[in-house]
């Protein structure tokens, strides 16, 4: 990051940027559906299942896609004027177990409060140092585990969609959250509409392996986008949001293909930078941007994916993420040193 210019100044070289171009959103809705549609043909009525699964596999990859236009949406950079592709992401956000009101809340808090070692799980999987780690009842270090497990992140449908954004916060306050109420007719209806309709396979095909792809895969990128070798977390006294943005948050390098199924998201540190600016303007961003050309970078590359998922605790001694085991002999070490 260019030191010369302060975060102010970073975060206003990047407002030409937070334009919408409403005639590009609604040309690339409309290439997004019409993959969409062929997709969903194929996963339904190929007469194949090999087929239909791997048609299943990239409708969840389309849905992600369409997670984008919806999450740009709620941030209001994309169908800022638009009451009909409002309703259409609200509709959306609905049948994927992701209710506009517990998103905007948790999602809006998390971007003002990313990397802060204190307060920043709202929204995003918690991240601690290891004394507050080893402060924890043994009860609350299995929450702490289960919560950034692997598993925990490829079973998001269940466990971060279902209960994390539909079934805890309609239990908290269902007054609030009465939309993850309708969230869950929605998506449960159309789940037994299409099983008594035409049969449970075709209910797996067309709907339920592609929101299990599309959980997981968005549950993933979530993650390794802010738990990544070379990541910073601040007390909440050094916290600054240009800093959050540019060094909290990774550049996810993929090939084109994933970069459309994922929607630019890999340019995560350009997002949490301006949360304004759409999707298909961030890599234009990065750019002309001189600070934002920078990034730490991470892929989805399987070293890489391991590297992410195995790292866990921060260091605040060294300023570096560890693993269980590393946080462990090094604090040991440590306290063999003092006595």
């Amino acid at each position: 990051m260019n030191e010369d210019r302060t975060g102010k100044a970073i975060i206003k070289a990047s407002r030409p940027f937070a334009v919408e171009d409403r005639a590009t959103t609604w040309r690339l809705f409309g290439r997004t559906m019409a993959v969409a549609i062929l997709l969903l043909a194929v996963a339904a009525a190929a007469p194949h299942w090999t087929v239909r699964a791997i048609a299943s596999v990239f409708l969840g990859l389309t849905v992600v896609r369409f997670f984008i236009f919806y999450h740009d949406c709620l941030h209001r950079a994309v169908f800022r004027k638009s009451k009909v592709g409002r309703a259409l992401m609200n509709a959306y956000g609905l049948l994927v177990l992701t209710p506009p009101r517990i998103w905007r809340d948790s999602h809006n808090y998390h971007h003002a409060h990313t990397s802060k070692l204190v307060g920043s799980s709202i929204g995003s999987y918690p991240l601690l140092t290891y004394r507050m780690y080893q402060a924890l009842s043994l009860p609350q270090r299995l929450a702490y585990r289960a919560t950034r497990h692997w598993l925990t992140i490829a079973m998001g449908y269940f466990t971060i969609f279902l209960v994390g954004m539909c079934l805890k916060p309609l239990f908290n306050n269902p007054r609030r959250y009465w939309d993850s109420a309708l969230a869950l007719v929605v998506h449960g209806g159309l789940v037994a509409g299409l099983t008594i309709g035409f049969g449970f396979e075709t209910a797996f095909f067309v709907l339920i392996l592609p929101t299990a792809v599309a959980c997981a895969s968005g549950a993933y990128l979530f993650y390794a986008q802010h738990t990544f070798p070379g990541m910073e977390l601040r007390d909440r006294r050094e916290w600054e949001y240009t800093v959050a943005a540019l060094r909290s948050s990774s550049m996810t390098e993929m090939s084109p293909i994933m970069h459309w199924f994922t929607g630019n998201i890999g340019y995560h540190h350009v997002h949490h930078l301006n949360p304004a600016i759409p999707f298909y303007r961030l890599p234009e961003a990065m750019a002309q941007v001189p600070e934002l050309r920078n990034p730490i970078v991470t892929t989805l590359r399987p070293k890489d994916i391991v590297a992410c998922l195995r790292i866990h605790l921060w260091d605040p001694e060294q300023k570096t993420m560890l693993t269980y085991r590393e946080a462990a002999e090094r604090y040991a070490r440590r306290a063999v040193s003092v006595s």
